[in-house]
C-alpha cells in the first residue's frame, strides 16, 4: 500500500509479459441493481475495530484487520470471529479483545467471546481456519503485530491458546495465513504471509501532497519480511521448514496469500501478494522444498512489467474456462489484476475485463468471488478503503474512506460495475480491509461480512435479483473434515461450472469453504465430479436443488 508521497516504483527489466494485443471488448451498460443491504443492526453484532486513541501516522494503523466466517460451534451454520486492533504502545487503555460471535442460524449473532475463554489483546491482523489436530471441529490461528496465536477448539466452542506448545507462536508482523495440505500426507500444514520488520522506532515521517502528516510507503522502511512455512508433525505439532523449503530465501511486503495448485502438475502451490513488491508463486517441486516462479509464470508483476501494491487474492475459475485465475487488489492509479491461467503460465487480461478503468479509482483490499445473482457466472466483490490523504475525497468526515465495488460477471471473463457502487442503496463508504464471503441467514444466497478500518464491522446481506436457482456443496473427507484443496465440477445440461473448496482468499481473512453454484437458466439433472487433493475422482449426481448437500468422500460413484 502506498501513501500519496514518496512513492517508490520498480521497474522491471527483460520482463517478458503475456499480455495480448487484442482490442478491449465493447463496453456494455452499467447494472443498476441494489445488491445488499446492511444488516449489521438487525443481526446484534456491536463489534467496532479499534486503533486506540491516537493517530500517530505509523504504517501498522493503515493495515486494519481481518474476519472469519466459520462453524466455531458445529450447529451447520456460519458463526463469526473478529479480529481486534490495538493501541501500539499501549496509551489507549484497556486493550480489546478479538471478539467470537455465534450465529442463531438466521443471521442474528450472540458475543460469545468471555464464554469461549477468547481474551487476545494484541495489535491483530488476519485469522486462518481449519482442523489442524483432526479432532472434527474447526480451529482458529490468528496473525498479530508480535507472537500469534494458536486457539484450539475444544468441541464446544471454547478456545485454548497452544501457539507455543504447538511450534506457530512465530514472533513477527504476521498479515494473511492459510491451512493447506501441502505435501498430502493428510493433515493441514500452515503458511504465515509476513509483511515488514517494523517498530516504533524504525517509523518516518511522511507527508501527503496536501502537506499534511500522512502514511509512508511500505519500501521505505527497507524492511521486507520472509514468509513462514509449518509443516504439521500429526501429533499436534508444527515444525518450521521455512529454510529449508526454499521460502526464507526471498522477502517480501506480505499481505495476501492464496493457495492451490497453479501449475497443473497436481501439488499444492502457495501465492502471494506483495505490496510494491513483486507476487510470489512458490511452486512446490515435492519432498518439501518450494520455489519462486512468478517471474516465470506471468504472475509477478503487471503486464507494463510493474510491482504493484498487492493485498488481496482470488484463486478461481473468473472467465468459465475451468482452469483457476488469479485475481489481486491494488491501490488507487493502479488497476486490479486479473491473471488469466493459460496453458503454462498466467497472462495480464485485465484491459479485457472491463474491471481496469473503475479500480483505478480506488485502493482494493479484502476481496471474493461467489455468484451473488445465481446467474451461473461469478461476481466479484471488493471492500475498498485509501491507505493516505487525497483529493478529491468521497467522505470528508472519514478521508481514507471509500465505496465498495462489485464487478458483475457476464461471461468469458468480462464484468460489469454495479451501480451504485457496492450495490448498496445508501451511501456507503468505509476504510475496508478484511473481507469474507458466505451464506450467513442460511438463505441459500452468498452475503458480505467486511472489516472497516477503525469502525463498526459491516454485515451486507444479499438481496440481488435472482437469475436461477443454487446447490449448496460441504465437502468431506472420509474422517468428516473439510477437504480443503478439492476441486468440484458442476455440470447441469450444457452449463459447466468449477470451484475449489478454500477458506484462504481475500485479505487477512477466512471465507465460508462450502462450494456455492449458481445455476441461471440452467435445466436437467446435476452431476458433480470432485477431484479430491491426491487426484482421485468420484462423482455424485442426481442432488436437488435449492439445497445444501454433504458430500463425503467414498459415497460417491
Amino acid at each position: 500500500m502506498h501513501s500519496s508521497q514518496l512513492i517508490c516504483s520498480l521497474v522491471a527489466v527483460l520482463y517478458v509479459t503475456s499480455c495480448s494485443d487484442s482490442p478491449s471488448p465493447t463496453p456494455v451498460p452499467r447494472t443498476q441493481q441494489i445488491w445488499f443491504e446492511e444488516v449489521r443492526e438487525a443481526s446484534g453484532v456491536d463489534f467496532v475495530h479499534s486503533l486506540g486513541s491516537k493517530q500517530r501516522f505509523w504504517i501498522p494503523e493503515v493495515t486494519g484487520s481481518g474476519l472469519a466466517l466459520f462453524d466455531a460451534d458445529g450447529d451447520q451454520d456460519l458463526d463469526l470471529f473478529l479480529v481486534q486492533g490495538a493501541d501500539l504502545i499501549g496509551e489507549g487503555g484497556p486493550a480489546s479483545s478479538d471478539e467470537l460471535w455465534l450465529n442463531h442460524g438466521d443471521g442474528t449473532f450472540t458475543n460469545a467471546t468471555e464464554a469461549a475463554g477468547i481474551s487476545e489483546s494484541s495489535f491483530g491482523m488476519g485469522c486462518a481456519v481449519g482442523d489442524y489436530d483432526g479432532d472434527g471441529d474447526l480451529d482458529l490461528y490468528v496473525t498479530n503485530m508480535g507472537s500469534n496465536v494458536l486457539l484450539r477448539n475444544r468441541g464446544d466452542a471454547t478456545f485454548e491458546d497452544v501457539a507455543l506448545e504447538a511450534g506457530v507462536a512465530h514472533n513477527s508482523w504476521g498479515t494473511s495465513a492459510a491451512f493447506l495440505d501441502y505435501d498430502g500426507d493428510g493433515d493441514l500444514d500452515l503458511f504465515v504471509t509476513n509483511y515488514l520488520r517494523w517498530n516504533s522506532d524504525s517509523e518516518v515521517p511522511c507527508k501527503s501532497k496536501l502537506g499534511s502528516p500522512d502514511y509512508c510507503h511500505p519500501n521505505n522502511y527497507d524492511a521486507p519480511d520472509a514468509d513462514a512455512l509449518f509443516e504439521n508433525q500429526g501429533d499436534g505439532t508444527f515444525r518450521d521448514i521455512s529454510a529449508s523449503s526454499g521460502m526464507a530465501e526471498v522477502f517480501g511486503n506480505g499481505l495476501g496469500v492464496a493457495w492451490g495448485d497453479m501449475t497443473g502438475d497436481g501439488l499444492i502451490d502457495i501465492y502471494v501478494a506483495n505490496d510494491g513488491m513483486a507476487n510470489q508463486l512458490w511452486v512446490n517441486q515435492g519432498q518439501g522444498k518450494f520455489q519462486d516462479r512468478a517471474l516465470l509464470k506471468g504472475c509477478a508483476l503487471s503486464g507494463e512489467g510493474k510491482a504493484e501494491a498487492g493485498m488481496g487474492v482470488i484463486f478461481e475459475d473468473l472467465n468459465g474456462d475451468l482452469k483457476p485465475d488469479l485475481f489481486v487488489t491494488h491501490l488507487r492509479a493502479e488497476t486490479n489484476t486479473f491473471y488469466s491461467s493459460g496453458r503454462r503460465r498466467f497472462s495480464d487480461d485485465t484491459r479485457k475485463t472491463g474491471t481496469a478503468q473503475a479500480s483505478t479509482l480506488v485502493t482494493g483490499f479484502g476481496t471474493g468471488a461467489a455468484d451473488f445473482d445465481q446467474d451461473g457466472v461469478l461476481d466479484i466483490y471488493v471492500t475498498n478503503g485509501r491507505v493516505g490523504d487525497a483529493m478529491p475525497r468521497f467522505s470528508n468526515e472519514r478521508p481514507l474512506a471509500e465505496p465498495d465495488q462489485v464487478f458483475v460477471g457476464t461471461g468469458g471473463g468480462v464484468f460489469e460495475e454495479l451501480q451504485p457502487r457496492g450495490g448498496i442503496a445508501e451511501d456507503f463508504f468505509s476504510v475496508g480491509r478484511g473481507m469474507a464471503l458466505g451464506d450467513i441467514d442460511g438463505d441459500g444466497d452468498i452475503d458480505v461480512v467486511l472489516q472497516d478500518n477503525s469502525a463498526s464491522v459491516r454485515i451486507l446481506r444479499n438481496v440481488a435479483p435472482k437469475k436461477g436457482s443454487w446447490v449448496m456443496c460441504d465437502v468431506r473427507e472420509a474422517n468428516g473434515s473439510q477437504a480443503l484443496g478439492a476441486r468440484v465440477e458442476l455440470t447441469q445440461g450444457d452449463l459447466v461450472q468449477t470451484r475449489q473448496v478454500q477458506s484462504a482468499y481475500s485479505y487477512c481473512s477466512s471465507g465460508d469453504p462450502r462450494v456455492h453454484f449458481g445455476l441461471g437458466s440452467g435445466s436437467g439433472p446435476l452431476q458433480l465430479e470432485i477431484t479430491w487433493l491426491d487426484g482421485t475422482q468420484e462423482h455424485f449426481d442426481g442432488l436437488a436443488t435449492e439445497q445444501v448437500h454433504q458430500l463425503i468422500r467414498g459415497q460417491g460413484q
